[in-house]
């Protein structure tokens, strides 16, 4: 069984009697949120040495609300088994060895609020509600009975150990009772003395009343309880109780005589640095432990979290010893919730404990002392970070407003974190360590605070005066840049630290002075780029290892990349389409430095792309590059993707974080998915790779746990997909949400329980001297710090046990406040009214809105004339002063006098709809004041009437009437007409304000538009502000008309590609066309274009590029690539070809060779015939690079990058450079090979070169330069050729061809049953010719084929097969150093876990077995030292260097494979291969295959020849 990750689990639940329990043995659970964790406790639990000795083994999982009681059983034989309750209403049963449910039941119809299962009876488990109802169920037999002892709110319960029947119950109001469950629940005692709530039961441990003196106390209870006299019973006698309250108070009482005969009273323990806060005197919870062995004594809990050990024989002294007084800050800093014993395998009697301080503390009975903590967290986990200076030190940000710092490389314990909490409070949702400076650790924080912590000391932070005004979203240290940069040396840090905030602005603050402004960095990047238009919101940040570089990602799905000092923009690449999440940059210190050039993204879709930015960063571009195609795909999640993190201790692999509930590691540089962690129950937020060990991840959840697991543990490669992972999102969603608790009477009496373990506002603010404290659940319901709203989570695995059934819960009960909910009262049934919704009020404009509710292509065509309208240079044609005539709600985008052709137009619409008040108001916002104001102040209730009449007491009263008026509409949520008020008193900026402010943007608009000049900035700040809240609602139509009205076509045009559907991108191309800008609307029109060509509309995706002529040359690949599908499917059967495809006319027809069709076409419909037209498409497609494929690159992409070299290599012959022709050849047959697509490689050939190369030989001629091209090409095409001719021969009842000759007649051949030798590696085929049919004397090879074995000669480069036989060195080399740190860390996991439960692990053998050699014989698993392979790997480098670049610029095909094949052929038609060509090749073969790959093909050869 391979072990648990390592987990810092959540925090324990708040405010439950009874949520921690632990069974004899060593195994210790606590209730947290909806599940319990389970610890081992001991010498069992498997820990390092030297280390605390327990360990966090599983969980339980399956209830969907709060888990408020957990209960082991305690009877010999049934430890494994234990109880617990939630507020969903059931009770289960579980077995901890399997972590299954044994049983349920649902019988509460109440919250329950307190559990035990009986220590006498083993199957016997009691229950109780918060009205009054006690149930007891019989595990065995499934049976069960209810009480109803009293009618009050149970707080706790607990059975007595010394006789089955009798069970202790204690109420919110402070009384206790003791029944008897075999009598109906019949109250044997009613002990009467507590005021307020009883927290604990403890029976003691011995029976009878003799351990302890009666006689101290003199105030004890009468004897005659309750006015009756009980006679003593058997089971009544000798017994003592003790209990505790939030009264301050602890109390003994004797079960014999029914009354108290000890009271111990809380003291004020002082803290070093004052007298006990106020606040914690009212927050108390007072817990007991009754120690078994120790009857005269009594544990308890205190104000701060101190444990107090009583001793019972001098009580009237009350005296007690306080745990842990030798070792400062070992106490629990809050108060203590559960107090449990535990007795280890080695006899030790323990103690844990649970606290609000979100530790559970163990401690030694003996000694008092505390042996050990475990923390936990108490919210999400947002945010990890590794210290780059105190190496395994992980900085945890965390829901809960504290920061952890967890020292991941303690010997002595595996749990050693320390936290920090001042000066926060608020989520952590950002951290960042300095890069040089030990300690130094920057945050944000969920309320826009950014500050820096020193560790290393006990000082509160530093907090930056600058405050973000949402979220801050990132962190990260970077070079400065001005202002701050144009300081001296010595004047200014050489790094300054940089944040992120949810409002989409950058801040760069000075470390040396945080009290210092903080700069915005988006006025540096206008001044320096010259931008006019809207910056994108930014969400993300990173800088390049080396400070020179810094990438900005964004929420419309950019990411910019600038270059310091000045911030200049470098490139923009445009890939992903939504909210950009995370942005990282590889690391500089691999292999491969040129790997640094990369950079990883991940944003709201599921898509991680992976782009080289090498050739940009080195070139400098003068102008912007825009980067369309990435240089990896990362495809696999199935939810938006949070976090990244290249790992440090390898080249290329990357880890990912995402919403689907799994992390996944991958290979980026070979698109390959390698190992998916599926251990939390939330939604990932955060991941970070460890920087010691190569196979340690660290990865943070919703589910409040942070984990350390190990990539080489998984089960799984990648995330789920597919039905499983939909029917996961299915039963996530039908989970029951919890309910709001109703009451009969709206009585205002305060809450004594707080319900789960939510702390009220009230208390928060009242505790300054401690970190926020929001127990179960974060305030607010921990919304998703990087985003306003928040999507429904998916979440992966492979059981039940894997739903994050807790979110939902969490986000309900932070709803219910048990302070505000208490207060608040349900309306008077008496007036129904006020149950009824509010109207909503009458739009002003609801013409012009409704016409904004139209269809897409309506919307789009209103862009369109609104663009039209306000760039005309000179005055409007008749079609588009027509246009806005018909559209008259345009009026709200261009001039004033369109304005009021369009509130007249509404006015009219009023009037007849019987709505005049409307009509004076929109003449009111027009200035026509005239017979619609006369306003008045009479008393304090206006009215429109009396404000009417308010100037006939002057000017001053009724300028003093309209503004309170106006005042009681904002009151009374009439924001419209209050600001038709202030309007009427020339308070334009105010009416604007009152408008924006409460969301009216389209009527602030109108107002500002009519009243206030062209120029004045606040109407471009309303449109610019409503575009922005439109574009995030999805209304990007209408937002594109905001922008278009603030002149900011650019932003109009990038709002309507948002939608990313080909029709909004067109419109959003022509619009970008008629703004004038060019550059946009090339780019939108190829978007356009290109998903057009995923449905096959060839028709379409033409007209879309001819929307622009800077597109011509594209327009050549496309129809390039038309004809060649079009080919390619012409070849197909019918039955398989695709009838979606719309091809154009010029397509269809089949007359003379695809060369000639491509050539015709571009010259009769896109008129490219001169070489001038020529040369000049070729210069535009030559500044498109895309990048090399692979075996994962998709067939269309595929295509689409083949048709673009092959367009370059007609387009160079067309204007006679043929020394750049066969380049371009050549990479298209490069991108066929290099993804494995050998028939699309030989329809290049055919189609392209049907004669072969002599023809681009005779017109190279001499020219040195394109000398290895032409030879690489001409190679690939005797390559290809030669395979043929063995397939050929390997084929299933070969006949005659253009490669073989049949001398048998057809009727007389059988039919042979042969695989198709497409489906056999070639490679693998040819190192096995004695399992090929040899061919018959009906078989030869024909002439052309004789003549292309000839020209195989060309294919035997004894130069270049020495260079593959040293690159082949070199990844063997690789490899093999690969395999032997992969077992070194085997090897060492092995030992690590050598001292774990199951020593005879069979999981272990079968790891190993691997290892073992498979054959004596077998050279390669001879073991080879490190010295020898770094020999050998020097060597092969060297080698490498020394050939001429001409011979590595460009790829060969594998000599050796082409020899094993022509031997092949040898072998099938005797003579047929020159002896000198087959002595050549085995010579090849021999020299040059002593690497792994060829050596076993070698040496079946060598038996074959030499065999007699």
């Amino acid at each position: 069984m391979k072990p648990e990750p390592l987990t810092l689990p959540p925090s324990p639940n708040w405010y439950c009697a009874r949520c921690s329990d632990a069974a004899p043995g060593g195994i210790f659970g606590f209730a947290a949120r909806t599940s319990v964790f389970l610890v081992r406790v001991g010498p069992s639990a498997g820990a390092n040495p030297g280390a605390p000795p327990f360990r966090v083994v599983g969980e339980l999982v399956g209830h969907t609300e709060r888990v408020s009681g957990f209960t082991f059983s305690h009877h010999p034989g049934q430890y494994n088994l234990c109880a617990t309750s939630s507020d969903d209403g059931t009770v289960k049963i579980w077995d901890v060895e399997t972590k299954a449910v044994v049983t349920e039941h649902s019988f509460h119809q109440h919250t329950i609020s307190a559990l035990h299962w009986s220590p006498t009876v083993k199957d016997l488990i009691v229950s109780g509600d918060e009205k009054g109802v006690v149930f007891c169920y019989w595990l065995n037999r499934n049976d069960s009975q209810h009480f109803f002892p009293e009618p009050r709110t149970i707080f706790c319960l607990t059975c007595s150990p010394h006789h089955e029947d009798l069970v202790a119950i204690g109420y919110k109001d402070g009384i206790v009772v003791i029944i008897d469950i075999s009598k109906k629940g019949e109250v044997i005692h009613r002990l009467r003395g507590h005021d307020d709530e009883i927290h604990s039961i403890a029976w003691c441990p011995l029976s009878g009343e003799d351990c302890l003196p009666v006689n101290q106390e003199e105030n004890s209870e009468p004897d005659i309880p309750n006015g009756k006299l009980v006679a003593e019973t058997p089971i009544t006698k000798g017994c003592y109780l003790a209990t505790g309250s939030k009264d301050q108070t602890i109390r003994i009482w004797s079960c014999s005589r029914g009354r108290g005969i000890m009271v111990l009273k809380l003291p004020f323990l002082k803290r070093r640095g004052g007298g006990v806060d106020p606040a914690v005197k009212e927050r108390l919870w007072l817990t007991l432990h009754w120690p078994n062995n120790q009857p005269t004594q009594l544990v308890s809990s205190c104000f701060g979290g101190e444990l107090l050990l009583w001793d019972l024989t001098q009580s009237w002294r009350r005296k007690y010893t306080l745990f842990s007084t030798s070792a400062e800050g070992q106490n629990h800093s809050r108060i203590i919730f559960n107090l449990c014993p535990l007795k280890t395998e080695d006899d030790k009697q323990l103690l844990l404990s649970t606290s609000m301080d979100r530790d559970v503390k163990c401690w030694d009975m003996a000694t008092l002392e505390c042996c050990w903590t475990l923390p936990s967290l108490g919210g999400f986990a947002y945010s990890l970070a590794f210290s780059p200076v105190d190496v395994g030190c992980l900085a945890i940000g965390v829901g809960d407003g504290m920061i952890r710092v967890w020292n991941t490389l303690s010997i002595k314990n595996n749990y050693e974190v320390k936290s920090f909490w001042q000066g926060v409070k608020s989520k952590v949702t950002a951290l960042c360590w300095h890069p040089n400076k030990e300690g130094c650790l920057a945050f944000g924080t969920d309320d826009g605070k950014v500050g820096l912590y020193d560790t290393c000391s006990n000082k509160p932070p530093q907090i930056s005066s600058t405050y973000h005004k949402k979220t801050v979203y990132r962190l990260a240290w970077g070079p400065p840049v001005p202002p701050m940069s144009l300081g001296g040396e010595g004047d200014r840090p050489s790094l300054t630290l940089y944040s992120c905030g949810g409002e989409g602005i950058v801040l760069q603050h000075n470390p040396w002075k945080l009290s210092g402004e903080a700069f915005n960095i988006n006025k540096l990047v206008r001044d320096t780029n010259s931008i006019r238009y809207k910056l994108p919101v930014h969400t993300e940040i990173s800088w390049k290892g080396d400070g020179k570089v810094m990438a900005l990602g964004n929420e419309d799905g950019s990411i910019e990349i600038f270059q310091v000092p000045n911030l200049k923009l470098l490139c923009t690449i445009q890939q992903h389409h939504k909210l950009v999440n995370a942005v990282v940059w590889h690391h500089e210190h691999g292999s491969r430095p040129e790997l640094s050039c990369l950079i990883a993204s991940g944003s709201n879709n599921a898509v991680i792309y992976v782009h080289n930015l090498r050739t940009v960063l080195e070139s400098n571009p003068e102008s912007p590059v825009t980067i369309t195609e990435p240089f990896r795909t990362l495809s696999g999640h199935t939810a938006k993707v949070t976090s990244l993190a290249w790992s440090p201790h390898h080249d290329g692999r990357l880890v990912s974080a995402c919403y689907d509930g799994t992390a996944q590691v991958w290979d980026a540089l070979r698109e390959e998915p390698l190992f998916n962690f599926r251990g939390h129950r939330g939604r990932l937020l955060c991941v970070a790779w460890s920087p010691v060990d190569p196979e340690c991840i660290y990865s943070g959840a919703d589910d409040f746990c942070v984990c350390r697991w190990l990539t080489s543990m998984q089960d799984h490669s990648r995330p789920p997909q597919g039905k499983k992972c939909i029917e996961l999102e299915k039963k996530r969603l039908s989970q029951p949400k919890p309910k709001l608790k109703k009451k009969k009477k709206p009585t205002l009496r305060l809450p004594g329980k707080q319900d789960s373990s939510i702390v009220t506002e009230d208390e928060s603010s009242r505790e300054t001297s401690g970190p926020v404290e929001n127990g179960v659940s974060d305030q607010d319901g921990e919304e998703e710090a990087q985003e306003p709203e928040l999507p429904s989570p998916v979440v992966s695995g492979e059981a039940v046990s894997c739903i994050a059934v807790s979110l939902g819960v969490e986000k309900s009960k932070v709803t219910v406040n048990s302070k505000a909910t208490s207060l608040k009262k349900e309306p008077p049934k008496e007036k129904p009214e006020a149950l009824l919704k509010k109207r909503k009020a009458r739009s002003m404009l609801p013409l012009s809105t409704s016409l904004d509710h139209r269809s897409k292509e309506e919307l789009h065509r209103d862009c369109l004339v609104l663009a039209t309208a306000t760039h005309a240079k000179a005055e409007l044609n008749e079609d588009v002063s027509a246009d806005l005539e018909e559209r008259f709600h345009l009026g709200l985008f261009t001039d004033r006098a369109t304005l009021y052709r369009m509130m007249e137009t509404e006015g009219k619409g009023h009037l007849e709809s019987g709505h005049p008040e409307l009509f004076h108001q929109l003449m009111l916002w027009k200035g026509d004041l005239k017979g619609v104001l006369q306003a008045a102040a009479e008393r304090g209730e206006l009215t429109d009437s009396l404000v009417a009449v308010a100037p006939v007491a002057g000017y001053s009263v009724w300028l003093w009437a309209v503004e309170a008026f106006a005042k009681q509409l904002c009151f009374q949520d009439q924001y419209v007409k209050a600001a038709s008020y202030l309007l009427s008193i020339h308070k334009v900026y105010e009416a604007v304000e009152l408008l924006k402010s409460n969301h009216f943007y389209r009527e602030a608009i109108a107002v500002a538009k009519a009243r206030l000049r062209p120029e004045d900035p606040v109407l471009k700040d309303l449109y610019l502000s409503w575009g922005s809240i439109l574009e995030k609602d999805g209304h990007y139509a209408i937002a594109a008309k905001c922008y278009l009205g603030a002149t900011s076509a650019y932003d109009a045009a990038k709002v309507l590609a948002r939608k990313g559907d080909a029709a909004s991108l067109r419109t959003a191309a022509e619009l970008a066309s008629i703004a004038g800008e060019s550059e946009l609307a090339a780019s939108l029109a190829l978007r356009c274009a290109q998903e057009l060509l995923l449905v096959k509309n060839w028709v379409g995706a033409q007209e879309a590029l001819g929307l622009h002529e800077s597109l011509q040359g594209q327009r050549l690949v496309f129809c390039l690539l038309e004809l060649l599908c079009r080919h390619l499917e012409e070849k197909q059967p019918p039955e398989v070809r695709s009838p979606s495809s719309v091809y154009h006319q010029w397509a269809t027809g089949s007359e003379g060779d695809l060369m000639q069709r491509v050539t015709g076409v571009w010259r009769n419909t896109f008129s490219v015939d001169t070489p001038e037209q020529c040369r000049a498409a070729l210069k535009k497609l030559q500044d498109v690079k895309y990048p090399s494929a692979t075996s994962n690159t998709p067939f269309r992409q595929l295509l689409l990058h083949v048709c673009h070299d092959l367009t370059l290599a007609i387009l160079s012959q067309q204007t006679a450079s043929w020394e750049e022709a066969v380049p371009a050849l050549l990479q298209a047959v490069l991108r066929s090979y290099t993804s494995g697509n050998f028939t699309l490689m030989q329809e290049i050939y055919s189609a392209f070169l049907p004669s072969g190369c002599d023809y681009l030989r005779d017109k190279l001629g001499d020219l040195s330069l394109t000398t290895a091209a032409f030879k690489s090409l001409e190679a690939f095409f005797i390559y290809g050729q030669l395979y043929e001719v063995w397939w050929s021969l390997c084929g299933p009842g070969p006949e005659s061809s253009i490669w073989v000759k049949s001398t048998v007649p057809a009727e007389q051949r059988e039919p042979e049953d042969s695989a198709s030798a497409e489906d056999t590696e070639p490679v693998a085929a040819a190192a096995q010719p004695q399992s090929s049919p040899p061919s018959g004397p009906g078989l030869r090879l024909s002439g052309e084929s004789e003549r292309l074995l000839s020209a195989c000669r060309k294919l035997f480069s004894e130069r270049h097969a020495n260079l593959q036989a040293s690159q082949r060195t070199v990844a063997e080399v690789q490899e093999t150093l690969a395999e032997m740190i992969r077992q070194h860390q085997k090897s060492q996991l092995c030992k690590a876990t050598a001292n774990g439960p199951s020593r005879d692990d069979p999981g272990q053998e079968a790891e190993q077995a691997p290892s073992r050699p498979q054959s004596p014989r077998e050279e390669s698993n001879a073991p080879v030292s490190l010295p020898e392979l770094t020999r050998r790997l020097t060597e092969a480098n060297k080698k490498i260097a020394e050939f001429p670049e001409s011979i590595k610029a460009w790829p060969f095909p594998d000599v050796l494979e082409c020899c094993l094949v022509l031997l092949h052929i040898g072998s099938q038609c005797p003579g047929a291969v020159n002896p000198e060509m087959q002595q050549q090749a085995e010579e090849l073969l021999q020299k040059y295959g002593h690497t792994r790959a060829y050596r076993r093909y070698c040496q079946t050869l060598h038996m074959n020849f030499q065999r007699p």
